[in-house]
């Protein structure tokens, strides 16, 4: 199975200042157009090649096969993350969502607060993600390089790349601009429908 750049759902001009064109033509055709390679590459001619890409990274990781997790845990990641950002404004946070919000943060402005510091504070690269536990509540966690939440028995709803090429282009080193803007991008249909599934 040859895995595929996945297609944007919106034109690489819509973002403004969040991410520009070139933005997206470093971050989305460059960058993670490598880890797509190198995930190909990698599987090719192998026992990985008809597996799924939740199945490879599930197994990669519990056999440590840490260059094949890397690579396919990047596609995973960067694919999630192109589908929780939109330009078109409206979307909101349906009502069992916001129940779990309110169970688990208190209020949405109380989990943008607590996400941003997260996405702030993490060291180095990585990402930022808002998943649902198996106890059935949210959670804020911040995973290093190209750790995913599905090999923490962890289902993910909203992601954030922080890795410095997720916006060094339009922010420079203003990492905390980056987080701010992606406030006004969230899709929250995306995320209403990961809750569903």
């Amino acid at each position: 199975m040859k895995f595929k750049l996945p297609d944007l759902a919106y034109d690489k001009k819509s973002f403004n200042s969040f991410i520009s064109e070139e933005g997206f033509n470093y971050h989305y055709g460059k960058h993670h157009q490598t880890y797509l390679n190198n995930l190909n590459h990698l599987i090719t001619n192998t026992k990985w090649a008809d597996e799924c890409l939740e199945n490879i990274i599930t197994k990669s990781f519990n056999g440590g096969e840490m260059a094949l997790f890397n690579n396919a845990a990047q596609h995973y990641n960067h694919s999630f993350f192109w589908n929780s950002i939109t330009p078109t404004i409206g979307s909101k946070p349906n009502e069992e969502l916001l129940e779990l919000i309110t169970q688990s943060f208190g209020t949405l402005d109380n989990l943008r607060d607590k996400f941003t510091e997260a996405a702030t504070k993490l060291f180095g690269s990585g990402w930022v993600w808002l998943v649902l536990t198996q106890a059935n509540t949210l959670e804020i966690v911040s995973l290093k390089d190209a750790d995913t939440p599905i090999v923490h028995n962890q289902k993910p709803l909203l992601t954030l790349d922080v890795w410095e090429h997720a916006y060094y282009i339009d922010h420079r080193n203003a990492r905390p601009a980056f987080i701010q803007s992606f406030w006004e991008v969230i899709n929250w249909d995306f995320v209403n429908q990961n809750l569903k599934k």
